[in-house]
């Protein structure tokens, strides 16, 4: 497998997402690849920088509001879209969010680990915070030793590649349209239908959690609030 697709989905936090598109444009990346940004809805003025951005650094800006009038999230689209699009050109699929910084090395060696180890469905970088110190969501990798592990925990969408042996094997049309987010039910069916899940504790990612959601921090601050606001407005659906 020798092509990658990358993907940016974006909703609003111009700041980290353009910290996020700096990161992955000045990646040391020897192998094909595309970028693309799923805007999904942002204010007029954060499309207009992405739509700058994208001619001044070559990536391809999606605008959602070009393909649907479901209001945001829309990662159910931006997940089928981005299958049909991988497969289409025989590769490889990574997600990285808009909060996330990656290092240089961080795609390459993601996309060298998918094609030496073992059946892999999900490969993800372990994020830390500014401090590395390991964070949400892989608190849980904090006990696990230094390098590659492979893991029938949950993965995030971080900073992951999706194999394009996963992409065909299971359609992300079959995925439930009343959820908001799929990245816990794509891991268990990554491990389920015989894949590898692998998460690596050598290659940390910078994570700022819900930049562009930010009513999402009250569930460390304030947890009582923050289910009580995803109840009675449909939020957040996993």
């Amino acid at each position: 497998m020798n092509k990658l697709h990358i993907i940016t989905p974006v909703k609003d936090s111009p700041e980290t997402t353009l910290r996020a598109i700096d990161s992955i444009m000045s990646s040391e990346i020897a192998v094909d690849f595309s970028y693309f940004i799923y805007n999904d809805f942002s204010t007029e003025e954060t499309t207009e920088l992405l739509q700058r951005k994208a001619e001044e650094l070559g990536f391809e800006h999606i605008n959602l509001a070009d393909l649907t009038t479901h209001p945001s999230p829309n990662y159910l689209l931006v997940l089928q879209t981005a299958q049909q699009k991988a497969i289409a050109d025989n590769a490889h699929l990574i997600i990285v969010e808009s909060d996330v910084v990656v290092e240089k090395n961080t795609l390459q060696a993601l996309a060298n680990y998918a094609s030496t180890l073992d059946k892999p469905g999900m490969l993800a970088a372990v994020t830390v915070d500014k401090t590395k110190r390991i964070n949400f969501p892989y608190l849980y990798a904090d006990k696990l030793p230094a390098g590659v592990n492979n893991t029938r925990k949950r993965l995030s969408f971080c900073c992951t590649l999706l194999s394009n042996n996963l992409l065909k094997t299971f359609s992300f049309e079959q995925l439930d349209p009343t959820k908001s987010w799929y990245d816990v039910f794509i891991s268990h069916k990554s491990v389920e239908l015989g894949f590898n899940n692998y998460l690596f504790t050598n290659l940390p990612v910078l994570h700022m959690p819900h930049s562009s959601r930010p009513w999402k921090h009250l569930k460390y601050s304030n947890p009582l609030k923050y289910y009580w606001r995803k109840l009675i407005n449909n939020k957040d659906k996993i």
